[in-house]
C-alpha cells in the first residue's frame, strides 16, 4: 500500500492514513500543540507570520554585516617572499711556499636541529626591526602593525605580509621592515667577524713569536757552524762520498803504474832518471857525432882484431883511435849532464831506436806516476779534512735541521692561522645564511579588510539557512504526520 503526499493538495493513493486524534484540531486555534505541529501546508493564512518572522531574521543577519562593511576602516596588505639558497659556497686558494687557505660555507639547511627558516621569522618580527622600520617611515611604533610571517614547508621560502591604511602605505612599510632585516643581519654578521678575529689575535702573537724565536736559534747556528742548510751538508757528504771513490781510483792507478814502471826498469836495467840522461845525450849533436865516431873506430877495432894479433899496430892504432872517440864523447856527455866520468862509464851511451822507444817510455811512465801519486796525496790528505770537518758538522745539521723542522711546522702553524683569520672574512655567512628577496613587496589593487566579498558570502548563507529553516517549519505538519503514521503502514 503507497501513498503520495503534494504540498496544497493532498492526494491519496489507496485507504487514508489513520490521523491522532491531538492533529484534528481547528485550524485557527493558537496553542503549543498548534506551535509545535503547525499548520496546513496550503493555509495561506499563515504567510504574514512567517513573513514577518523572515523579515526580522533577515535583519538580524544582514545589519551587522552592513554596519561591518560601512564603519571598518580599509586596510591594505603587501606581500614579499624571501628564499634562502639551498647550497652551500666553497673556495679554496694556495699559494706557493705560503700554504692553503680554504673557506667553506654550509648549507643553510644540513643541521636538522637548527631551522634558518624559523630564526629569520623570529629575527624579521624582532621589536628593534619593527622601531627601526617605524623610525625610517616616521611614524609611532604602535601604528606599525607586526609583519605576518608565513613558512611554506619543504621549502626554504619566507612570505612577509605587512598591512596599512593605503596600498602605498603598506607596500612602504613591507619594504622598511626587509631594509631594516637585512640591516640588522649584516650588524648581526659584521658583529660575529669581529669577535671571530678578536678571538683569535692572541693565538697569531703567540704563533709569530714562536716563529720568530726559531728563526734566531737556526741564524746562531749557521753562523757559528757556516752551515746554512741540511742540504749543503747533504751535498757535502756526497761530494766527500764522491772523493772518497776518487781516491780509491787513484790508489789502483798509482799501484798499477808503479808497477808497469818497476817491470820495465828491470827490463832495461836502468832508472828513469838515467834513460832521461841517455835521451837528452842522444838528442845532443855533438855527442851524437862523438858517437858515430867511436862506433866506427869500435867496427875498425874489431876488424883488426879479427885479423891481427892484440899487440899488432893495426889493433893498437885503432884501439888507441877507439880510446880517444870514446874519451871525447864522454866529456861531452860530461859537459852535458854535468855526471862524473865514473858514473858516465857505466852507462849505456849508445842507444839504438827500439832502446829509444823504451827509455822514452820509461821516462813517460816515471812522469805519469809521479802525476797520479802527486794527485793521489793532495786528495787523500783532503779527504781526511773533509772527513773530520763532517764528522764535527754531523751533529750540527741534525740540529739544524730539527730547527728548520720546527720552523717549518711553526710557520705553516702560523700561515695557516693567518689564511683562517683572513678567510673567516669572506665566509659571512657560516652562522647566518644567505637570504635573498624572491618577490619584491607588491603593491595591493584592493583592500585587504574588510572582506567584502566574505562577508556577504557569510549574509547569503545565512539568509539561505533561514529560509530553508521557515520552509521546513511550513511544512513540518506534513512532515510529523508522515513519521507517526509509518508504523501502522508498516506493522503486519
Amino acid at each position: 500500500m503507497t501513498s503520495d503526499i503534494k504540498c496544497g493538495n493532498t492526494t491519496t493513493a489507496g485507504p487514508r492514513p489513520r490521523v491522532p486524534e491531538i492533529y484534528r484540531t481547528p485550524l485557527r486555534q493558537l496553542s503549543w500543540h498548534r506551535l509545535i505541529r503547525g499548520g496546513r501546508t496550503g493555509d495561506l493564512g499563515r504567510l504574514p507570520r512567517y513573513l514577518a518572522f523572515g523579515l526580522l531574521g533577515s535583519a538580524m543577519i544582514w545589519a551587522p554585516i552592513i554596519g561591518y562593511l560601512k564603519t571598518a576602516p580599509l586596510s591594505f596588505s603587501s606581500q614579499a617572499s624571501l628564499i634562502l639558497p639551498g647550497s652551500g659556497a666553497a673556495a679554496s686558494l694556495n699559494l706557493e711556499g705560503i700554504g692553503q687557505s680554504s673557506s667553506y660555507a654550509n648549507s643553510a639547511f644540513t643541521s636538522p636541529s637548527v631551522s634558518p627558516t624559523e630564526t629569520y621569522k623570529r629575527l624579521i618580527g624582532a621589536e628593534r626591526i619593527l622601531v627601526t622600520a617605524a623610525l625610517e617611515l616616521g611614524i609611532e611604533r604602535p601604528a606599525l602593525n607586526g609583519p605576518r610571517i608565513l613558512l611554506v614547508d619543504q621549502t626554504s621560502l619566507i612570505h612577509v605580509e605587512m598591512t596599512g591604511p593605503s596600498p602605498r602605505a603598506a607596500q612602504a612599510r613591507t619594504e622598511a621592515v626587509l631594509r631594516a632585516f637585512f640591516s640588522d643581519l649584516d650588524t648581526l654578521r659584521q658583529d660575529e667577524l669581529v669577535t671571530r678575529e678578536d678571538g683569535g689575535k692572541g693565538a697569531i702573537e703567540d704563533y709569530k713569536r714562536s716563529v720568530a724565536a726559531t728563526r734566531q736559534n737556526i741564524a746562531d747556528l749557521q753562523a757559528s757552524t757556516g752551515l746554512l742548510s741540511k742540504g749543503q751538508f747533504n751535498a757535502q757528504v756526497a761530494a766527500n762520498d764522491t772523493l772518497h771513490n776518487t781516491v780509491e781510483i787513484l790508489e789502483c792507478e798509482l799501484d798499477q803504474k808503479t808497477e808497469s814502471l818497476r817491470s820495465l826498469q828491470q827490463v832495461l836495467g836502468t832508472t828513469p832518471q838515467l834513460a832521461a840522461t841517455v835521451l837528452n845525450l842522444n838528442a845532443n849533436s855533438e855527442f851524437s857525432a862523438l858517437i858515430r865516431e867511436m862506433s866506427s873506430h869500435a867496427a875498425e877495432l874489431a876488424e883488426a882484431r879479427a885479423h891481427y894479433g892484440p899487440r899488432h899496430p893495426e889493433v893498437l892504432r885503432a884501439g888507441s883511435a877507439y880510446q880517444t872517440a870514446r874519451q871525447g864523447a864522454l866529456q861531452q856527455a860530461s859537459l852535458v849532464t854535468g855526471l862524473s866520468a865514473e858514473a858516465l862509464a857505466e852507462l849505456d851511451l849508445t842507444a839504438s831506436e827500439a832502446r829509444a822507444d823504451l827509455l822514452a817510455e820509461l821516462v813517460r811512465m816515471e812522469a805519469e806516476a809521479a802525476g797520479v801519486r802527486r794527485e793521489f796525496e793532495t786528495l787523500s790528505a783532503r779527504l781526511t779534512e773533509e772527513t773530520t770537518r763532517l764528522k764535527i758538522l754531523s751533529p750540527a745539521a741534525a740540529r739544524l735541521e730539527d730547527l728548520q723542522r720546527d720552523f717549518s711546522v711553526s710557520e705553516a702553524v702560523f700561515t695557516s692561522a693567518i689564511a683562517r683569520s683572513q678567510s673567516t672574512k669572506s665566509d659571512i655567512y657560516a652562522s647566518y645564511p644567505l637570504v635573498q628577496v624572491l618577490e619584491n613587496p607588491s603593491l595591493p589593487d584592493a583592500p585587504s579588510s574588510p572582506k567584502r566579498k566574505l562577508a556577504l558570502a557569510a549574509g547569503g548563507g545565512a539568509t539561505l539557512m533561514l529560509l530553508i529553516g521557515m520552509m521546513l517549519g511550513w511544512v513540518r505538519r506534513a512532515l510529523i504526520a508522515r513519521v507517526l503514521a509509518r508504523p501502522e503502514r508498516d506493522a503486519p
